[in-house]
């Protein structure tokens, strides 16, 4: 009951924004799984955190693709726990693997795989150096220190939509520009003809 009442809570959630990611990237320990892999074994029966199904519903029904980014160094454990939870066939990609990269390696990957530019990538981590790293490729990244959960969720629509609002503030302003600096040039070679 509780993972159709997050659904439905995203789905509100999502319904509210204009734009949207095209592609929603989860690292995993401490973000979708309050565990690290590493400290566990493939025999464990391993849990989301509470919103996290709901979360990760509400987005595929919307369209949105999802990926996952972990430097795990005990990938195995991470497909395992993927699969007894039925969701690995969620993600249109999943790049985990130990990195010393702060997940750009991830990123570049995930990017290539899926032709979907960082720019319409929103993605959620616990380690602040990784979202560091990730927002300086233009990925819109958001800190979660108690997991994913609906306000996390809230507050990435949100950035998200504020860098897109920017990001075409900045193309008008530039077209603006570039049309002003079109028509003087025009107007310059009019009057030396």
């Amino acid at each position: 009951m509780g993972d159709e009442k997050v659904k439905a809570e995203a789905l509100e959630l999502l319904g509210m924004f204009q734009v949207l990611p095209r592609l929603v990237v989860f690292d995993l320990d401490y973000t979708l799984w309050p565990f690290y892999c590493e400290c566990r074994s493939k025999r464990d029966m391993p849990s989301l955190y509470h919103d996290g199904r709901g979360i990760l519903y509400a987005l595929k029904e919307k369209g949105i693709d999802l990926a996952i980014a972990s430097r795990s160094p005990t990938a195995d454990i991470a497909e395992t726990f993927l699969d007894k939870l039925s969701i690995k066939s969620m993600f249109v990609a999943k790049e985990i693997f130990s990195s010393w990269t702060h997940k750009t390696d991830h990123f570049r990957k995930i990017q290539s795989r899926t032709g979907v530019p960082f720019n319409s990538m929103l993605f959620f981590d616990d380690e602040n150096r990784n979202i560091q790293a990730v927002s300086k490729m233009g990925v819109t990244s958001i800190l979660v220190n108690e997991g994913v959960h609906i306000g996390a969720l809230r507050q990435g629509l949100t950035k998200y939509s504020e860098n897109v609002n920017i990001s075409e503030k900045n193309k008008q302003k530039w077209r603006t520009k570039f049309s002003q600096n079109s028509n003087s040039s025009k107007k310059n070679e009019s009057e030396d003809k």
